[in-house]
Parts: C-alpha cells; sequence; structure tokens
C-alpha cells in the first residue's frame, strides 16, 4: 500500500507533478482512494511524462554537444613525407575528413594550409627536410578552432592538393604535393627532343628495359603477413634486375620508380617511354581475396576483357591505386580523328603481339623457380600496361596474402632468383627479336651474340642463360675445355 496523503486534493483526486489524477469510480465506491492497484495506470502515465519533460532536453542537449565537439575533434594524427625526381609529396593523416584551402605566399616563399576545427597532435620536428623545399613548418590555431600550418619554402613551388577517403590500410587523408617549378620545366623541354636529336652517329645503342616497382611512397601496394609490404618487396627485385641487365652487354636498365615515392600510372608509362624503352616490366606482389591463391603469374593488356576472374580482380586493384595521384595521357591531338583512330589501333596490335611474346618468355623463366599460378600470359585492363607504342607486361611474382609465398617473397636470395628469371626471359626475347639500330641487331647479323666473362660464370651458366648448350658454345669458340677466364669474350650462337 502507497501512502499518498499528502498528495491528496480530495476524496478522489490527487496532484502529482502538478498533474491532476483521479481516481476511477470503482475505487472510489470501494473506499480504498490510496490503493496502488487501483490508481497505478495513471501514476505511472504521470511519471513517464514528468521524466520525459526531465530527460528529454538533456538527450538533445548531448547530441548537439557531440556534434559540436565531433567538429573540433579531428586532428592532424601524422605527417608523412616523401621525395620524387619532380616534387615533395606531404600526406596529413586524419582522425576525421575535413574541410581546408590552401594558398601561397611571396617575399619569403611560403605555402599556408588552413584546416577548419582541427588541432596538431604530432610534432612538425620530426620531418627529414633534406632536399627538399621546404626549410621549416610551423603551426598556430587560426581563427578560433582552425589550425594553420606555415610551409616556409627555399623556393617557389606548384602546389597541387586533395583528400582521400579512408581504406582498409590507412584513414582519412590530406596529400599536397610540391611541384618543383625548375624540374618541371627542365622536364619538359627533354621530353619534346625527338629521336634524331638525341642518337648521333653509327654507334649501335642498348636494348633499354623500364622497370617499374610497383606502387610506393603512401601507397604500400598489397600488405603481407608480419606486415610485409609489397612495394619494399618489388622494389628489392627490381633493383636486383637493374643490376643485372646493366652488367650484360647491349643492356640497360632505367628504373621508374628510384625511390620510396608514389608515381601516378600512366605517368610511369610516360617515363619509360621518355627514356624511350623498349619494354616495361611492372614488377608486382599482390593479394588475393583468398589466402590460399598461389603461384606467380604474368600479365599483358586486353582490350577486351579480363582473361580470369583472379584478372579481373587484380586490375582492378592495382588500378585503384592511381587515386592517389593524378594521371597522364598519350595525346593524339595533332592527328585527324580517323587517322589517329587508325594509327592507334594498328600500334596497338603491334604492341600487343610484342608484348604477349615478352610475357611468354618471362612466364617461361620464372616456371623454373616458382609455381605458377596460370600456364599462360594473362590479360587485364591495367592502367600501367596502356601504352600504344611500347610492349609493356606485368609480373606478379606471387601472392604475398599467401603465408609461405610471403615468406619466400621476403627473402634476398628468392628475390636475386626471380630477377635473375625475368631478367632472363626479357633477354632471350630480345636476342630472337632485336631492335634495329641496337648491338642485339648488330652481333645478330654476324650469327652470334658476344658475352664477357665475369666472377662466378661457368660455361653451363652461361648455356643455361642463352637456352643452348655448352657444347655448340664450345664448337662455336673452338674451346678444347670448359676452362674460361674473366674478361674473356666469347660468342653464343643464337637458337632460332
Amino acid at each position: 500500500m502507497l501512502n499518498l496523503s499528502k498528495y491528496r486534493v480530495s476524496d478522489d483526486s490527487f496532484i502529482i507533478d502538478s498533474l491532476p489524477v483521479r481516481l476511477s469510480v470503482a475505487a472510489r465506491d470501494r473506499r480504498r482512494p490510496f490503493d496502488l492497484l487501483n490508481i497505478f495506470p495513471a501514476l505511472l502515465r504521470s511519471l513517464f511524462y514528468s521524466l520525459g519533460l526531465l530527460v528529454f532536453p538533456l538527450i538533445l542537449s548531448s547530441e548537439v554537444l557531440a556534434q559540436e565537439r565531433a567538429k573540433a575533434s579531428a586532428a592532424v594524427k601524422n605527417i608523412r613525407l616523401w621525395r620524387a625526381p619532380d616534387h615533395t609529396r606531404l600526406v596529413f593523416d586524419l582522425s576525421a575528413m575535413v574541410d581546408y584551402k590552401i594558398f601561397t605566399l611571396e617575399q619569403p616563399n611560403r605555402l599556408v594550409v588552413d584546416i577548419k576545427h582541427a588541432d596538431l597532435a604530432v610534432a612538425l620536428g620530426q620531418l627529414k627536410l633534406a632536399n627538399t623545399p621546404i626549410s621549416t613548418l610551423r603551426s598556430a590555431k587560426f581563427d578560433e578552432d582552425s589550425l594553420r600550418i606555415v610551409l616556409e619554402l627555399r623556393e617557389k613551388i606548384n602546389p597541387r592538393s586533395f583528400v582521400l577517403p579512408r581504406n582498409e590500410q590507412y584513414g582519412d587523408r590530406l596529400v599536397i604535393d610540391l611541384y618543383d617549378q625548375d624540374k618541371n620545366a627542365g622536364q619538359t623541354a627533354k621530353a619534346g627532343k625527338t629521336v634524331k636529336d638525341v642518337v648521333t652517329g653509327d654507334k649501335p645503342r642498348d636494348v633499354v628495359i623500364a622497370i617499374d616497382a610497383g606502387h610506393g611512397g603512401e601507397d604500400p601496394g598489397a600488405i603481407g603477413p608480419r606486415r610485409l609490404h609489397e612495394k619494399n618487396v618489388v622494389m628489392a627485385i627490381s633493383r636486383a634486375m637493374q643490376g643485372m641487365v646493366d652488367r650484360e652487354p647491349g643492356f640497360r636498365a632505367v628504373m621508374v620508380r628510384d625511390g620510396d615515392y608514389y608515381i601516378p600510372l600512366r605517368k610511369r608509362a610516360d617515363i619509360a617511354r621518355k627514356h624511350r624503352a623498349d619494354v616495361l616490366i611492372s614488377i608486382h606482389a599482390d593479394a588475393f581475396k583468398k589466402a590460399s591463391a598461389s603461384g606467380a603469374s604474368v600479365f599483358a593488356l586486353s582490350t577486351r576483357g579480363a582473361t580470369s576472374e583472379a584478372a579481373s580482380y587484380l586490375a582492378m586493384r592495382e588500378n585503384r591505386a592511381d587515386l592517389i595521384g593524378g594521371v597522364g595521357g598519350v595525346s593524339l591531338t595533332d592527328k585527324d580523328e580517323m587517322l589517329a583512330s587508325v594509327l592507334l589501333d594498328l600500334s596497338m596490335t603491334a604492341t600487343l603481339e610484342s608484348s604477349l611474346g615478352v610475357g611468354a618468355e618471362v612466364l617461361k623463366s620464372v616456371g623454373g623457380i616458382a609455381h605458377l599460378h596460370k600456364k599462360n600470359v594473362e590479360q587485364a585492363g591495367f592502367m600501367v600496361l596502356k601504352s600504344p607504342d611500347m610492349p609493356s607486361i606485368l609480373v606478379e611474382t606471387g601472392f604475398i596474402s599467401n603465408p609461405k609465398e610471403a615468406d619466400r617473397l621476403a627473402q634476398s636470395a628468392y628475390q636475386q632468383k626471380m630477377a635473375g628469371a625475368i631478367f632472363s626471359g626479357v633477354k632471350r626475347y630480345f636476342l630472337r627479336r632485336p631492335p634495329a639500330g641496337t648491338l642485339l641487331a648488330e652481333l645478330r647479323h654476324s650469327d652470334g651474340v658476344i658475352h664477357i666473362i665475369s666472377r662466378g660464370d661457368t660455361l653451363s651458366d652461361i648455356a643455361s642463360r642463352y637456352q643452348v648448350s655448352v657444347s655448340d658454345i664450345r664448337q662455336h669458340n673452338r674451346l678444347t675445355s670448359t676452362d674460361i677466364k674473366i674478361g674473356q669474350r666469347i660468342k653464343i650462337p643464337v637458337s632460332s
């Protein structure tokens, strides 16, 4: 029984929290006006109403406070910096997406970055600014709740900025690229030269192999067990291959990416073309949805569709990386529309045939040291391969998402073997089909290739490298034994 006498106004009514409560007729007739069972429904209604008047404003105000707090809670958690040949990239790691603006000032040269509703949660002094146009960074609060970061510059730059939404590897980011003005001008002038301007005399040239280590900089590529980054694995393989190519007479390597920075996919082909490369080899070690996926693969461009689900998935992953930067393109604007279309189709057909030829040789060599995911050269719409005038292939050295393959890919000895296998296939293709005007073409006309013996060479290794027999080499050079000396020149019979 609940005592409500202090709330009683009359025999059949009460005042609770300023609200009248009246007893039912039955309750009044039974003369039990204070029986809780009789007044319980009305009492609950009044109590809930009273509590609602108190709680609802609190809920509403807490939501408003949360929204206001969220506005001001964006933090710059980290700042990362990369130096590329023609620009410096700053990446601000954010706790949430932000509104921002940038502008330049002169005398002295500065770049100002204003980030609304943000705080700085990292020390600016940790950045290594050597070999960049930035001399110092400083920060302060601006306009009450906005963060201002000022970059003191050693020279004028051309800035470009954009934001990137969070993904499976990173949170929200603000990216600022500082392009060097003088270097851009020099590269433009150099790119404008013609082959006639560069190639002088009758000296035969080397076959130029452009080696593209995938990803780089803030784009780690696929991430395997124990945080093994694809960009580091493929850079190690690419550098090993570069050394092998440069040691081989008649060949020269060009590194598309020569450090830990990102290059947009179309620009990678542009860099190779600027160096007049005879072939572009893009090296990767990707991941797949299933950790059980295994094996190395070689890809060429497809103009229609992917040859398998895996090819389509990998192409989608690689092409998505170009969200990190801008893209370039091949210009045919100086041609008649119909003529440009015909020229492009003819060029692409010839280039694709060569790409498939190089790819087949590389696949054969890689199959000698690794399990193959597919026994044929696959095709998909990889952006980096879309060059109409340069054979291009993409080599997936294995699946970094597979724990066993990731362990092998992390080993220096295996990286060397993979580099050797890729170059062996490329070299075999060009020995059989040397481009006109190259040393290889000249040597082929004399019915052989000259190999200069270096430390560690054996006749059996050389025979395996050139896909000929030891007896053919001995007979071709009239060797009475297998003994050879460093610096000795031997002629390799080229198999047809």
